[in-house]
C-alpha cells in the first residue's frame, strides 16, 4: 500500500494501478505505468514502469503533480503469441521447462515466478514466426533449474528424440540458467546418434526488464536449429553484454561463469562452435563438430543417480569420501587442484612429517577397494589433469583412481552417472571415461581457447 498522502492524491485524480501517468517534480518530469506499492518498499514513493521497461521510485514531496495521461493496462496479464504455421520454413519443436526466460513479475510482492506457457514465452520473440515453423510446443514440467533431477533429463531426452524423429529439423529447449550446462551435458550423452541441432536457451534477465536477453537468445536459437549445419546439443546465449550476437557452445564444453551478466556462458578448453547474429548470419568458429544429417536419434536415458561431486580445499575433511561410500554411492568425481592434486597429509619438516587425518589417500583407496569409481578432475577448469607429473598424482593413479582429462567436473559427473547406468564393472567404467563420446574431451587444447 502507498502512504495515506499518496493514496489521497491518486484518489483525487482518479488514478489506479496500471494507469499511464506523468509525475512532475521540481527536478524532473517522469512518465510511465503506475505500479502497486510492494510490501517491502518505501510507501512514500511512487513506483512507475518507464517505457524502456525499467522501474523507478519517485519520492513524494509537497507540491508534486500527478496526472493520468493514458489508458490503463491490466497488470499481471501475460501476452501470448498466436502461432501461425508457415510450411515454407523449416519445422522445429520447442520445449519449455522453466527458468528466468519464462518468468513473470508479481507486482504485489515485487518477485518473479515461473508461469509462462510456450506461447507466452514466444510472445517476447514474435520474429521467430519469420525464421522457423514452430510445428509443436511442449511444456513437460515447469521448475527452476536448481530443482531438476536426472529424471527431468530423461523426460527431456525422450521428448526431444520424439520430436526429431517426427522430421523436425531441430528443437529449442528453454531452461533456467543456473544449471543449464548440466542439462546440456546430460542431453549430449542421452541423445544417441544425434545429428540434428538442439539449442538449450535461457535468459539472465526477466521479460519485464529492458535488458531482457531472452529475445535475442531465442532468435539465435531459431537460426541455429532451423538453418545451421550443426548436429549437436549446444547452449545458445549472448556472446557479450550487448545485443550483437550469440555463441553456440558445445553442450559438454560450456559453463556458467557469472551470476548475472548476459554473457555468463563460456566455452571451456575449446572455442564456441559458432557465432549467430540476430539477422541470421552464422559464422563457424570451431570446425570440429557433428554435421547435420537426417538420422534417427535414440533416447539412451539409463542413469545411475548415486554419483557424487566432491570438492577438495585447504583443511577439507577426507572422511566425506567414507560417507558417500557408506551410502552406497557407485561413483565419485573429485574436484582436485591443479593437475589433479589431493591433500596427502605431508606437512614439511618444521611441522612434522605427516598428519594422517589430512590425507585423502587412504579414503580414496578404501572407496576404490569397495568398488566405487573415483575420477579426478580439476577445479581450475581450464587445462587438463595428468597422473604422472608429480609423485602424489602417481600415487593416486596406482591406487586405481581415474583422471578425467580436460573434462569439466560437472560434465564428468554427468558422464560417470550415465556410464554407470550402462556398465557396472569399475575397471570398464574408468576405461570408458577416457573415451570421447559427446565432445567432452578435447584431444589438444589450442592457446586461443584460454582468453
Amino acid at each position: 500500500m502507498y502512504s495515506p498522502e499518496i493514496e489521497k492524491l491518486l484518489k483525487s485524480k482518479g488514478i489506479k494501478d496500471g494507469d499511464k501517468v506523468r509525475i512532475t517534480k521540481r527536478k524532473g518530469v517522469y512518465e510511465g505505468i503506475l505500479l502497486p506499492r510492494i510490501e517491502l518498499g518505501d510507501s512514500s514513493s511512487f513506483v512507475i514502469k518507464l517505457e524502456n521497461g525499467y522501474n523507478i521510485g519517485i519520492k513524494y514531496e509537497k507540491g508534486i503533480a500527478v496526472k493520468k495521461i493514458g489508458p490503463g493496462v491490466k497488470l499481471g496479464k501475460i501476452p501470448t503469441l498466436k502461432i501461425i504455421h508457415n510450411p515454407n520454413l523449416p519445422d522445429i519443436g520447442l520445449i519449455a521447462t522453466g527458468g528466468t526466460i519464462g518468468t513473470h513479475v508479481d507486482y504485489k510482492t515485487g518477485g518473479v515466478f515461473m508461469c509462462r506457457t510456450p506461447e507466452e514465452i514466444l510472445s517476447t520473440a514474435p520474429d521467430l514466426l519469420n525464421i522457423v515453423n514452430l510445428k509443436s510446443l511442449h511444456r513437460p514440467f515447469t521448475v527452476a533449474s536448481e530443482d531438476l533431477s536426472y529424471k527431468h533429463w530423461q523426460i527431456l531426452a525422450e521428448e526431444i528424440a520424439k520430436e526429431l524423429n517426427k522430421e523436425r529439423r531441430g528443437v529449442i529447449v528453454t531452461h533456467g540458467t543456473d544449471f543449464l550446462h548440466f542439462t546440456s551435458a546430460a542431453l549430449s550423452f542421452m541423445l544417441k546418434n544425434l545429428t540434428k541441432p538442439v539449442a538449450v536457451v535461457g535468459a539472465q534477465r526477466s521479460p519485464d526488464r529492458g535488458s531482457f536477453d531472452g529475445t535475442m537468445n531465442l532468435i539465435s536459437g531459431a537460426y541455429f536449429t532451423g538453418h545451421s549445419d550443426i548436429g549437436e546439443v549446444c547452449v545458445v546465449m549472448h556472446a557479450s553484454t550487448n545485443d550483437d550476437f550469440c555463441f553456440a557452445h558445445r553442450g559438454t564444453k560450456v559453463r556458467k561463469m557469472h551470476t548475472s551478466r548476459r554473457d555468463a556462458f563460456r566455452s571451456i578448453n575449446e572455442l564456441p562452435i559458432a557465432k549467430i547474429w540476430p539477422n541470421g548470419k552464422i559464422e563457424i568458429t570451431n570446425e570440429h563438430y557433428t554435421k547435420f544429417a537426417e538420422k534417427k536419434v535414440t533416447a539412451d536415458i539409463k542413469f545411475e543417480p548415486k554419483v557424487a561431486l566432491v570438492k577438495t580445499y585447504i583443511g577439507s575433511d577426507p572422511e566425506i569420501i567414507d560417507w558417500y561410500v557408506g551410502k552406497g554411492y557407485k561413483g565419485i568425481i573429485v574436484e582436485a587442484s591443479g593437475l589433479g592434486h589431493l591433500p596427502t597429509g605431508e606437512s614439511g619438516t618444521r611441522m612434522g612429517q605427516f598428519d594422517p587425518k589430512l590425507s585423502w589417500v587412504p579414503h580414496i583407496k578404501n572407496a576404490i577397494d569397495k568398488g566405487t569409481v573415483v575420477i579426478i578432475t580439476s577445479q581450475t577448469l581450464y587445462g587438463r589433469v595428468h597422473p604422472f607429473v608429480y609423485r602424489n598424482l602417481r600415487m593416486l593413479y596406482e591406487l586405481g583412481a581415474g583422471f578425467g582429462e580436460d573434462m569439466l567436473p560437472e560434465v564428468a559427473y554427468i558422464k560417470l552417472g550415465w556410464l554407470l547406468g550402462h556398465e557396472k564393472k569399475p575397471d570398464k567404467v574408468r576405461e570408458m571415461m577416457l573415451i570421447n563420446i559427446a565432445g567432452e574431451i578435447t584431444k589438444r587444447t589450442g592457446l586461443e581457447a584460454y582468453e
